[in-house]
């Protein structure tokens, strides 16, 4: 059983990391940085995130305007 649990548990890591970061972590910490700002040490994944559901909100959109180009309106 416990073999089980640590085979579910591998398995979630690897869905887990299948999501690259899209973002460019230097660039954006230095924009937060130059707005007196600091940023923490989980706000990159966040914000990674926050790109991932934009980007596939707009795909949506897409698909059910029967395109396959994202357009900027989709976005």
């Amino acid at each position: 059983m416990a073999k089980k649990k640590a085979a579910k548990k591998k398995t979630a890591k690897k869905k887990a990391a299948k999501k690259e970061i899209l973002i460019v972590a230097s660039k954006t910490k230095a924009y937060i940085k130059s707005q007196g700002m600091m940023t923490s040490s989980d706000a990159i994944g966040a914000l990674s995130d926050a790109i991932y559901a934009l980007i596939d909100a707009a795909i949506a959109r897409t698909k059910a305007n029967r395109r396959s180009t994202v357009k900027p309106q989709d976005l």
